[in-house]
């Protein structure tokens, strides 16, 4: 019997990674689920409602609370981290700050994301130190952002068995095909985490994705609106982004509705987390509420327990995962971590070269910010501004070096408690 490690288990989020692991009872055999938060109130109500869902469920697995990291890593098989260092507060300071220097705020992208990476690499790179230590054996399953840049800290500077994950490629794979076919089609995701491009789809000897970008008006027509971009767009990208790449293509009125909006989506998030930690504390609750799909866990479960079962029974089935590129795209360095379709089993991801790789706009792109994200990784570890500023110059979201340093100076100011290695002299 399994025993799994939930780290950041007082996220509203838990509820639906609990039903991911019920749901695979049978293949997936979990005896011990240590819960393991900092903050002691959500803890606690989030552990009561996984408790209830077990026993809703008649999952004979015993459930842990702990505050201690050594006490739920030790001798785990799968360590699930969903981390958010500062908490809450932390990211709303990441989106309203970067408003007053004309910057997006973001949390995962732009300067937000950046020092989300800041805050979270430090944290998850001892993490791996204990693991190290506790359960060497075990498998780092990491969702907490931004997921690419923290998996290509953790595969550069530790050497335990990890893997980075996000939920949205699931969508974005799956509604761009429901949309051209009804047939079985095979996809080409390619691209960087929240940097992503859906660049094929291919059924009957046909790529209907080409066929649509390069002219056919009924087929491009079936995905005006994918992703929320425009038909117009995808023609000139030559695929369908992922919707973060509003931020890039769309900067100007991205800040523009960010500048108009009363509230954050962190404040938002914020209000919605309070909202559904009341529901969680029902002790009549004993399955994940629906309301959960509003906080944007949609598909949380099953890119994070399918790649775990993947992993446990070596089934070698595909997944959309942060690893490193090792040749599957061939602009890209080996080194580099990508976020693209792989084969996964007991010794982790094998990455599936991609047919297409789409035109130079999509090189660019992701070339320029891999850049970004390696400069990112070594500020974090060395607390040296100037790397830091140099990766911000590199993000297409700062570029501007005067505005970089205002806007980074009055963020470490910010967030000084939690990023101990930024000390003054660096």
């Amino acid at each position: 019997m399994l025993k799994i490690a939930i780290i950041g288990a007082g996220s509203t989020y838990t509820p639906e990674l609990m039903e991911g692991i019920i749901l695979r009872r049978d293949v997936f055999p979990v005896g011990e689920i240590r819960l393991m938060d900092i903050d002691r109130r959500k803890l606690e109500i989030v552990g009561g409602l996984v408790g209830r869902m077990v026993d809703h469920a008649g999952v004979a697995s015993k459930i842990v609370q702990t505050e201690d990291i050594d006490t739920a890593i030790a001798d785990a098989d799968f360590v699930f981290v969903q981390i958010r260092v500062g908490m809450l507060a932390a990211r709303i300071l990441d989106e309203k700050i970067p408003l007053r220097h004309g910057l997006i705020g973001q949390e995962t992208t732009g300067i937000g994301g950046f020092f989300k990476a800041l805050r979270t690499i430090p944290v998850l790179l001892e993490l791996a130190q204990r693991m190290k230590q506790l359960c060497p054996n075990a498998w780092l399953l990491n969702f907490t952002n931004p997921s690419g840049i923290c998996a290509q800290a953790l595969l550069d500077h530790t050497d335990i068995k990890t893997i980075g994950l996000c939920n949205a490629p699931i969508g974005i794979m799956a509604n761009p095909v429901k949309a051209l076919t009804n047939e079985a089609a095979e996809v080409d995701y390619v691209g960087l985490n929240h940097l992503s491009f859906l660049t094929s789809i291919r059924t009957g000897g046909r790529d209907l994705l080409k066929e649509a970008v390069s002219g056919d008006d009924a087929l491009l027509a079936k995905l005006d609106g994918q992703m929320g971009f425009s038909s117009s767009v995808l023609q000139k990208v030559g695929a369908i982004p992922s919707y973060y790449l509003h931020y890039f293509i769309h900067p100007r009125a991205s800040l523009k509705k960010m500048l108009e909006q009363t509230e954050t989506r962190g404040e938002e998030c914020r209000r919605i987390e309070e909202e559904l930690l009341a529901l969680y504390a029902d002790a009549g609750l004993f399955v994940k509420p629906e309301q959960l799909a509003q906080r944007g866990g949609a598909m949380y479960s099953e890119a994070a327990c399918a790649l775990a079962e993947s992993i446990y029974t070596d089934d070698n089935k595909i997944h959309v995962v942060n690893a490193y590129n090792n040749g599957a795209i061939p602009f890209m360095a080996q080194g580099d971590v990508v976020e693209t379709r792989a084969h996964v089993g007991k010794n982790g991801a094998k990455m599936i070269a991609a047919k297409e790789t789409g035109g130079e706009y999509i090189r660019g792109l992701m070339c320029g910010v891999k850049a970004y994200e390696h400069l990112t990784v070594a500020a974090a570890v060395s607390g040296s501004r100037d790397i830091a500023i140099a990766a911000l110059m590199a993000n297409p979201l700062v570029a501007d070096h005067d505005v970089a340093c205002a806007c980074f100076d009055e963020m470490l100011a910010a967030h000084a408690k939690f990023l101990p290695n930024f000390a003054p002299s660096k």
